[in-house]
Order: C-alpha cells, then sequence, then structure tokens
C-alpha cells in the first residue's frame, strides 16, 4: 500500500485541511479507493494529478467553506453578498479561484442535506441568496461589443444552475458574451440554435446528481458532431457522470473545476 496515501497524508501534500480532502472525495473530484474498514486511501498519483489540475486555485480550507455557508444560512441580503464576492475576487484575484471556492461551498451545503443537518427550505434559500447575489455581479461585468458568444444549458433534467452562473462569471471574466438558457430546453430548439450560428461555445452543465452516463453519452452523440460541423466548442461542466473526451471531437472539452473552465477558454480562442 505504499502508492495509496491516507486523507491526512493526502491534505499534507495537498495544503489542505483532512475535511477538505473529504469533502473533494464526496465531490466525486478526488478518486478514492476504501478499506476493509471503510477508510479512503488515495492513489498517490491521484493526488498528483489533482495537485497539478488546483495549481493556483483558491486554496480554501474547511474554514473559509464553513463560513461561506453559514453566511448564506443565516439569510443575508444580496447586496451584503454581493460585497462579500467581490471581496473574495479582490482576495483570489480571478473569478475562477473564487468560483472554485464557491463550488465547494455549494458541495458542502448539499453535504449537510444529505446528512440532515439543514433542511431542505434552508438549502433552497441558501441557493436562492446566492443565486441572486451571483447575478449582479454577473451583470457588473462589462463585455466588448463583437465578443464570443457561449450557450449555456443544463443537460437533462438537471434543475441546478448555480454551476452555470459560476460559469458565466469565469466567462464574463475572459470577454465572452453568455446566452443564459439555463434549465428545460429542447434538444432540437439548441440543434437549431447551433445550426443557426450566433455562438462559439455550447456549454452543458450535469449535477452530481445526474448519474445516467448512457443519456449523457447519447446528448454527446448527438452535439458532438453537430458543434464540430459548425465550428462550435462542446464544453461539459459538472460532475455529472460525462463520457471522457473522444479524439475524433477535437472541440469536445470536459472539466470538472472553474480553473479548467477558464483554461478552455483560452484554447477555444487560440
Amino acid at each position: 500500500m505504499d502508492d495509496f496515501m491516507t486523507s491526512a497524508e493526502a491534505a499534507r501534500l495537498l495544503g489542505v485541511g483532512p475535511t477538505s480532502v473529504k469533502r473533494w472525495s464526496d465531490a466525486g473530484l478526488l478518486a478514492c479507493v476504501r478499506t476493509a474498514g471503510k477508510h479512503r486511501r488515495f492513489r498517490r498519483e491521484e493526488v498528483e494529478r489533482f495537485q497539478r489540475a488546483q495549481g493556483g486555485s483558491s486554496g480554501a480550507d474547511a474554514g473559509e467553506v464553513d463560513a461561506w455557508v453559514e453566511r448564506l444560512l443565516a439569510g443575508a441580503e444580496p447586496h451584503t453578498i454581493v460585497s462579500a464576492l467581490l471581496s473574495e475576487r479582490g482576495r483570489l484575484g480571478s473569478w475562477w479561484r473564487t468560483a472554485d471556492l464557491l463550488g465547494e461551498v455549494l458541495v458542502e451545503l448539499g453535504l449537510r442535506w444529505q446528512r440532515g443537518s439543514i433542511s431542505v427550505l434552508q438549502e433552497h434559500l441558501a441557493s436562492e441568496q446566492l443565486s441572486r447575489a451571483l447575478a449582479r455581479c454577473c451583470e457588473s461585468i462589462p463585455v466588448r461589443s463583437g465578443a464570443p458568444r457561449a450557450l449555456l444549458v443544463s443537460a437533462l433534467s438537471d434543475e441546478h444552475t448555480l454551476g452555470l452562473q459560476l460559469a458565466e462569471l469565469c466567462l464574463r471574466e475572459r470577454n465572452w458574451n453568455v446566452l443564459w438558457a439555463g434549465r428545460s430546453v429542447p434538444e432540437a430548439e439548441l440543434e437549431q440554435r447551433i445550426r443557426e450560428g450566433g455562438c462559439q461555445l455550447l456549454g452543458l452543465s450535469a449535477a452530481q446528481n445526474l448519474q445516467e452516463r448512457e443519456a449523457l453519452e447519447d446528448l454527446v452523440r448527438r452535439f458532438g458532431p453537430l458543434c464540430e460541423e459548425h465550428g462550435v466548442a462542446l464544453v461539459l461542466g459538472g460532475l455529472g457522470a460525462w463520457p471522457d473526451p473522444a479524439p475524433h471531437l477535437p472541440r469536445f472539452q470536459r472539466v470538472r473545476t472553474f480553473r479548467e473552465l477558464s483554461s478552455s477558454l483560452e484554447a477555444v480562442r487560440g
């Protein structure tokens, strides 16, 4: 087991607390195996890969995440949350770092709901508070005329759009216009929009609860070739059971963090 690390050992290597490592594992960001006693063990190469992918990220510790969770659960006014978001943006230096921090906050909210420590109503109210504040932040970021356009959509039956809002922050910071489609968009209408042109990127999001791998693979088979044909980048985000990128679809990218999203935008624009 020399190639395997405990949660504490992985945390030391990553420069965070064990709680962060467990949260990343629960969210599917950092793969682990379980011992007979149900303890987590992490392959060293997987931890090092995760460390490279997270290079320069928010570096959020449990205290930072918990502080944000408590702020949202306390029912702060949207303008107060906007101020806190702008403060985080200033501290961390980019919206993608802020988005990666908030992604961990959303994971923690979900875990608290699963454990029964907060109610469905509390989780919904906290999410709505954050959503309203993110919308205000997005509106405050100017984008030049003629900037490329990204069409953002939740995949299949996914009702979660906070990840898309965080993606919009990253896109606007990179000088992209965002066409916000949100949830429950008929696939035929998306196809028509791609054929008509007017967007350079299609972003599809699937939250962790969407583990319908076959349905998500069908979605990629449907939109992958269509996007290639029309010169549109296909970017798949979220922790749903998306398939891995296919060699015959060079414009198809799978991202798991907002750092990866930001890097992918540079590649799309060349």
